[in-house]
């Protein structure tokens, strides 16, 4: 069945496009929540401006993600955590911490964009990938160090150092 939506739905499209969904979902959900309407020439041209406003808006949306990631690609957080004589950490790292260091180090990233497979659980350097949207994805590595021990980084391009 064919529904214009007249909001965005995620994983669906849109607003002022045009979906085929099934005639359950449209009839049950779709339609009563005014999420989508039935199509018609006249419901289609008049969302036509809207839907160029919000497109132009999702655009600049987009260039402006691509300029966030494009800063903190690369960038590197080095994050101190109490552990133990064997190196395991007492708790974890999460994508919490991760966000709030690169906070701290003035990027634009919330706990949402920050990736991890599982939390943390021992010292040592992770790659972390960063998911802005579907599209724009930035890398950052993450160094968990024993707390109380000093970070030394003496070149942009060099290792850590640890003393």
């Amino acid at each position: 069945m064919k529904v214009l939506l007249c909001q965005d739905v995620e994983n669906l499209g849109w607003f002022g496009d045009i979906v085929d969904v099934k005639q359950g979902y449209a009839r049950n959900y779709l339609i009563p929540q005014r999420i989508g309407v039935v199509p018609s020439e006249a419901k289609i041209k008049s969302m036509a401006e809207e839907k160029a406003r919000r497109a132009s808006q999702r655009q600049a949306a987009a260039e402006r993600l691509q300029q966030v990631a494009a800063a903190v690609d690369g960038a590197e957080a080095v994050i101190a955590a109490k552990v133990n004589e064997q190196g395991h950490l007492f708790g974890s790292v999460s994508e919490k911490d991760i966000a709030a260091n690169l906070i701290e180090q003035g990027f634009e990233v919330t706990e949402k964009t920050v990736q991890l497979a599982e939390h943390i659980k021992e010292l040592g350097e992770y790659t972390i990938e960063l998911k802005f949207a579907a599209d724009i994805t930035a890398g950052v590595k993450v160094t968990v160090v024993a707390e109380g021990q000093e970070v030394e980084i003496t070149d942009e391009s060099a290792e850590p150092t640890t003393e």
